[in-house]
C-alpha cells in the first residue's frame, strides 16, 4: 500500500484493502494501519495514525444516529458503505484511554455453498419451515458470510417472507422469489428481544437474529420458533456440545430442565465452523461440525447426556452429521490444509492425530471419506 503524505483517506485505505483482498481492518492512535489478510495481521506501511486523523476517520465514517454518542461511548458498532466498493462493519473500542477503529470488509455479493466450500448439507436447513438453526464458531470464522448464504438460497428457492435484525446490518439483500425486510438495532428496532417479538405481528416466515447474545434474546428466538417460524442466529461457541452447555447454562438451574426440552423440540441443527488457511497459501476454507437434531439427539438433550451426542457424530453419515476432526480430515483428502495445520487447529488433537495414523476406524470416517494416508 502506498503511504499518504496529508490526511489519512480512509475511503482510498478501504477501496485498496477491497482490492487486495483483506478481511479487516485496524486504526490505532499512534501506530501504523493494521490489516488481517487469509487469518494473518499484517502491518502496512502507511504513516503512524495520529488522533487527528481518528478524528477525521469518524467524521467520514459515523452514521449522524451516533454523533451524540460518541463520546460518551465505550463501544460502538455500525456499518459504512463506500458505493461500488463494498460494506464495511466498524467496532469503536477504547484502549489506554484513545479511541481504536475495526473494520470488517462485507462484500456485496453474497457467496454461493459451491464458492464458499460448504459442505452441501447445510443447503438442506434452507428448507426448514420452523425450529432454530444455529451457526457457531469464533470471532472472524465466517459465521456471518455462511448465514448470508444460507438467507441467500431461501431468498432463490422458498416464496417466504425473511426478516434480519441485526446490530448492524452487514449483508444487503434484494427481493427475489422471497420479500425481505432487514430491521438493524437502535434504528428500526429498540433490541434483539424486541425485534423479535414485532417480527412476530410481521407475518414472518424466517427471522435472522444477527447474534444471540443473552438470556432475553435466546428465550425470545425458542418461542417465535415454537410458533412455527424458521429462526437463523449466530453464537460464539466452538462445537456443537459446548452450543447446548452454553444455552442451558445461560439460565438458573431451576429453570434448566425445562429449557433443555424446549431447545430440543426447537433446534434443528447446529454447524460450528472455523477458517483454516489453505496449502497453497491463499485464502481460507471452512471445516464444519454438523449436527442435526435427531429423535435420539433430542432424547440426549433432554437427559443431560451431552456427551453421548458426540459419539453419535462421530459414527456417520446419518443426515450427514460430521465433526469438526472428519471435516479436517476431508479437507486433508482434497488436498486442500496441510496435515500439521489440521492438528494446530483441532480441538481434539489426540483424536485427530490418532485418525491421520489410521488408528481411527470408526464408521464415519474412513469408511465415508475412504482416507489413505
Amino acid at each position: 500500500m502506498e503511504k499518504n503524505e496529508v490526511i489519512f483517506d480512509i475511503n482510498a485505505f478501504l477501496k485498496k484493502a477491497v482490492e487486495e483482498g483483506v478481511s479487516d481492518v485496524h486504526l490505532r492512535i499512534d501506530e501504523v494501519p493494521v490489516v488481517r489478510k487469509d487469518g494473518v495481521i499484517v502491518k502496512t506501511n502507511y504513516p503512524v495514525i495520529k488522533e487527528k486523523d481518528i478524528s477525521h476517520v469518524l467524521n467520514v465514517v459515523l452514521p449522524k444516529y451516533l454523533r451524540t454518542k460518541v463520546q460518551a461511548a465505550f463501544d460502538l458498532d455500525f456499518s459504512y458503505e463506500i458505493k461500488g466498493v463494498s460494506r464495511f462493519r466498524i467496532n469503536l473500542g477504547r484502549q489506554m484511554g484513545n479511541t481504536s477503529l475495526v473494520f470488517r470488509i462485507i462484500p456485496y455479493e453474497i457467496p454461493t455453498f459451491a464458492e464458499l466450500h460448504l459442505p452441501p448439507a447445510i443447503n438442506t436447513f434452507s428448507r426448514f419451515n420452523s425450529g432454530i438453526v444455529l451457526v457457531t464458531g469464533p470471532t472472524g470464522s465466517g459465521k456471518s458470510t455462511t448465514i448470508a448464504s444460507l438467507i441467500d438460497l431461501i431468498n432463490k428457492n422458498e416464496r417466504k417472507h425473511i426478516i434480519t435484525i441485526e446490530d448492524p446490518i452487514e449483508f444487503i439483500y434484494s427481493n427475489k422469489n422471497c420479500i425481505i425486510t432487514q430491521r438493524q438495532v437502535e434504528i428500526d428496532t429498540v433490541s434483539f428481544p424486541e425485534g423479535v417479538k414485532y417480527a412476530l405481528r410481521q407475518d414472518p416466515d424466517v427471522i435472522l437474529i444477527g447474534e444471540i447474545r443473552d438470556i432475553e434474546t435466546l428465550t425470545s428466538a425458542m418461542k417465535a420458533a415454537e410458533t412455527g417460524h424458521l429462526v437463523i442466529s449466530s453464537l460464539h461457541t466452538n462445537d456443537a456440545i459446548q452450543t447446548v452447555n452454553r444455552i442451558v447454562g445461560m439460565y438458573e438451574p431451576s429453570d434448566r430442565e425445562n429449557v433443555r426440552k424446549q431447545l430440543a423440540e426447537t433446534l434443528r441443527a447446529c454447524v460450528a465452523q472455523k477458517l483454516i488457511p489453505m496449502k497453497n497459501g491463499h485464502g481460507r476454507l471452512p471445516a464444519c461440525e454438523i449436527m442435526v437434531v435427531t429423535p435420539t439427539i433430542k432424547d440426549f438433550i433432554i437427559k443431560d447426556e451431552l456427551e453421548q451426542i458426540y459419539d453419535l457424530v462421530k459414527k456417520g453419515s446419518y443426515n450427514d452429521m460430521i465433526t469438526m476432526n472428519m471435516s479436517l480430515l476431508q479437507l486433508i483428502k482434497e488436498d486442500l490444509i496441510s496435515k500439521e495445520v489440521a492438528v494446530e487447529v483441532s480441538d481434539n488433537k489426540v483424536e485427530i492425530e490418532q485418525m491421520l495414523r489410521g488408528a481411527y476406524h470408526g464408521t464415519g470416517t474412513s469408511e465415508k471419506f475412504n482416507i489413505q494416508f
